[in-house]
């Protein structure tokens, strides 16, 4: 069976300019509050990127964001990681045999991917994230 990377993580906030301004003073990293139509999603720029494809350029590292806290999972849950598969279908359907439950149906995010959650059989809640295809060079 093929190995699927971690490939995002995410995390909850109460205020995003406070998270932004400890995540950027303590670690360095680069955070980019998107707007409403994103529902105030916090990027965090953790690594650099290729410039194109937007992938990490250092191998096995991975970038991340911040969730509003009133958007935390049922679950309570409050870090979340995203795993990258081949068939987010096929993925979902191989969870669900296994003991998960489907906690949010396939959506698309814009030049992201297809996404998915799942609650696995901890009860953590896991994103699962079919990347779109890479642009042509």
């Amino acid at each position: 069976m093929k190995k699927s990377p971690v490939v995002h993580f995410e995390m909850a906030y109460e205020d995003p300019k406070r998270a932004s301004d400890f995540y950027s003073k303590v670690f360095g990293w680069e955070m980019n509050l998107l707007g409403s139509e994103m529902s105030n999603y916090l990027l965090a720029g953790t690594v650099d990127v290729d410039e194109k494809t937007q992938i990490a350029k250092e191998p096995g590292a991975i970038n991340g964001g911040f969730y509003e806290k009133s958007q935390m999972s049922p679950s309570g849950q409050r870090v979340h990681v995203v795993i990258s598969v081949d068939n987010l279908d096929e993925s979902l359907k191989n969870a669900e045999s296994n003991g998960a439950k489907i906690a949010t149906k396939p959506m698309e995010i814009p030049g992201i991917g297809m996404y998915a959650s799942i609650v696995d059989t901890e009860g953590n809640d896991v994103g699962v994230l079919q990347p779109a295809p890479m642009p042509t060079v």
